[in-house]
């Protein structure tokens, strides 16, 4: 089973889109990538947890944050 995934991504045409993969329309647009990330988290909260994946302008993945209750594959040391 694919893990579920929402993906920060600029839009063309300005903004920040929340897109899940595969998807051919964004599931959110903002104006901002820290309202489309808190979108983003949001959704995966309400849909048993997740990985948001966060990209910059230049289209790169720069980082990604597990949503409870979604296991975390590298979770923090103590």
């Amino acid at each position: 089973m694919a893990r579920n995934e929402r993906h920060i991504v600029p839009n063309p045409k300005g903004g920040w889109d929340v897109k899940k993969p595969g998807a051919s329309r964004a599931s959110s647009h903002q104006e901002t990538q820290a309202e489309a990330e808190a979108k983003a988290k949001q959704i995966l909260a309400n849909d048993g947890g997740g990985e948001a994946v966060i990209h910059g302008r230049d289209g790169k993945i720069r980082d990604s944050d597990t949503i409870p209750p979604a296991n975390d594959p590298n979770p923090p040391v103590d």
